[in-house]
């Protein structure tokens, strides 16, 4: 005979202190038999709204459940009255912040398993407290930690069922991501490297009580969208034509935007003074209701006599400067263009002024290739030359997160998702 399908409880909570202000959101999954609690997971994810924070917690919720037993029927319970309607296709989602986070909550598992009820907060106290225990985690800029009998279950790896230690070991190995964070280890790719709910284990040798670093100030890069240029690959800096995003390029902001938006995270926008990263934020910011400060250091490289030439035509006309060029970063293109030096010493400078302006908090830098990589290449101490082996694509986001200590984690390079 088959087995019986399995049967969840997700309850899912989601709270900001300020609608939108400092917000985070809590889930837990139970046994509707026992009563038992099988996972839990929480996590504060900076400013928000608490509809951002509650669809959060309900993917939250939903993939903990998907560990758990992929094939389970899951009855999802939340006193959100707006999360609980439009999952159940009751009403419609009008908000564009709201749309995609709903879209990704419906991707986790088939609508076939997954039903919503509306229950009254004072029934949802469990997943309340994991929401304001994150938030509070946060405000001291900690990690939330699950509850000792989770914990201790991370510890010895036994479970009734091996999909609740799966989720608390993936926990606990974000758990190592973030203290290698904090040494100022760093990791880049081509996809993103999030920090996830984590379960802090016991300090490995050598950490004994470490101090409170405070939440970083994290910087979001986004490279600017797609000018007529960017496709031609064309060297286009501060001292050329100064053009406009094409219609790609607009395509690739508003996504970039819808992006942001559902992350809810963004509490600052600053620009490079340069038309297309001031398009390319103004998108950004009518989308989150934020302002855009210009900031002249974040201001592409000036290319000289390179401006609006290929590599080919520039190897073509000045085979000598290109070549000392690549060779040293001190080198300058032809015709008083700026070398990668000079640049680094401008962008450092900005950095510090950004990081001393907006400490433990998010900001959003609109800005170009080579400020992007120059940060990043910074941040993981890495040689001059290694901004040529970086790839930088147009409308993608990297993140670089700075702690008080002064070091530096590199979170996400070259981030293209979201577009698709």
């Amino acid at each position: 005979m088959p087995s019986a399908v399995r049967q969840f409880v997700v309850e899912a909570d989601g709270g900001s202190r300020g609608n939108p202000g400092p917000a985070g959101y809590g889930a837990v999954v139970l046994d509707p038999a026992t009563g038992e609690t099988l996972a839990e997971a929480a996590e504060y994810i900076g400013v928000a709204t608490n509809n951002v924070a509650e669809y959060k917690g309900l993917i939250a919720g939903l993939r903990a459940a998907k560990e758990l037993d992929p094939a389970a029927n899951v009855r999802v319970r939340m006193d959100s009255k707006l999360v609980v309607e439009q999952m159940s296709g009751r009403w419609k989602i009008k908000h564009p912040d709201m749309k995609p986070l709903a879209a990704q909550a419906a991707r986790i598992l088939p609508s076939s398993q997954v039903s919503y009820e509306w229950i009254p907060r004072e029934r949802n106290k469990h997943a309340d407290r994991l929401a304001n225990e994150a938030m509070d985690a946060g405000k001291r800029g900690r990690r939330w930690e699950p509850s000792s009998s989770m914990a201790e279950l991370s510890r010895s790896g036994l479970s009734s069922d091996a999909g609740a230690a799966r989720v608390v070991g993936d926990a606990a190995a974000g758990a190592a991501r973030a203290r290698a964070a904090l040494a100022g280890a760093t990791a880049s790719a081509s996809t993103p490297v999030r920090d996830k709910v984590v379960a802090a284990p016991t300090p490995s040798v050598g950490w004994g009580s470490a101090a409170d670093l405070g939440a970083p100030a994290t910087f979001l890069l986004l490279r600017h969208g797609e000018t007529a240029l960017t496709p031609e690959k064309r060297f286009s800096g501060s001292g050329g034509s100064d053009p406009e995003l094409s219609a790609v390029g607009r395509g690739q902001a508003e996504r970039a935007a819808a992006a942001l938006a559902a992350r809810g995270t963004v509490q600052a926008i600053v620009s490079s003074p340069l038309r297309r990263c001031r398009e390319t934020a103004a998108v950004v910011a009518a989308r989150l209701g934020l302002d855009v400060h210009i900031e002249e250091g974040l201001r592409e490289t000036d290319f000289g006599a390179w401006e609006g030439l290929t590599f080919a035509e520039v190897r073509e006309r000045y085979a000598d400067d290109l070549d000392a060029w690549l060779a040293s970063a001190k080198a300058a293109p032809t015709g008083g263009g700026e070398s990668f030096a000079t640049v680094a010493r401008r962008v450092s400078a900005t950095r510090d002024r950004l990081i001393a302006a907006y400490p433990g908090r998010t900001v959003l830098a609109v800005t170009h290739v080579t400020p992007i990589k120059t940060l990043v290449r910074l941040a993981l101490g890495a040689p001059p030359e290694s901004l040529f082996r970086m790839e930088l694509s147009a409308a993608s986001l990297s993140e670089v997160a700075y702690y008080r200590d002064g070091n530096a984690s590199v979170r996400v390079l070259n981030d293209t998702g979201h577009l698709g």
